[in-house]
């Protein structure tokens, strides 16, 4: 069996993204949150593009602390759109702040933010078997029930394909290929994290 990653990364940060982080089952409200509004601010560029940025992302919204965003003012928004460490893009920091009050209300309402969203998995992850990256989805009929759900909710910069690629990053679902070392290492910890 090869042991290579699942895609050909030479920058450290990426080569540590897949290493440590990719797939992981992620449970918490907040992380959750901050994952998925990351995700939203990567469309249309790279992931590393995020990944460079993401303290510059911490240091300007709060830590994603969505009880602070939620609260953001005109002024605030023209804070952010000055800030040159992170990506400057008027609707999706506005988007942020939308999701953050959406986030609120799915936590004043229910069990929490991730018991919501792995409630569509039942809980679990699924647990892919890829074994070429061109067999990898950008999307699938689950993907598009959760963005249509989020986006009735209020949460923006959710398309389906922004989604699945948040349930990718969240372990929502295992998409390592076979031949790569974190896909087991993934099972096991979706085993371990299970109800």
């Amino acid at each position: 069996m090869s042991t290579e990653r699942c895609w050909p990364a030479t920058d450290p940060l990426y080569v540590a993204y897949h290493d440590e982080e990719w797939g992981v089952p992620e449970r918490d409200d907040r992380a959750l949150y901050e994952k998925l509004v990351l995700d939203g601010f990567q469309a249309g560029l790279s992931w590393i593009t995020i990944l460079r940025k993401r303290e510059a992302f911490r240091r300007a919204f709060d830590e994603f602390v969505p009880e602070k965003i939620a609260r953001y003012s005109t002024k605030k928004v023209e804070a952010l759109m000055q800030d040159q460490g992170i990506v400057r893009n008027r609707a999706k920091i506005e988007g942020a702040i939308a999701s953050a009050r959406a986030w609120l209300e799915i936590m004043e309402s229910g069990a929490g933010f991730g018991p919501y969203l792995w409630g569509f998995v039942d809980g679990s992850p699924i647990v892919n078997r890829h074994r070429r990256i061109g067999d990898v989805p950008a999307e699938t009929e689950l993907s598009r029930t959760i963005s249509k759900d989020l986006k009735v909710r209020g949460f923006k910069f959710c398309g389906p394909t922004i989604i699945y690629a948040f349930m990718q990053a969240t372990g929502m679902v295992n998409d390592h290929l076979t031949s790569c070392p974190r896909h087991a290492a993934c099972a096991k910890l979706g085993r371990a994290t299970s109800p």
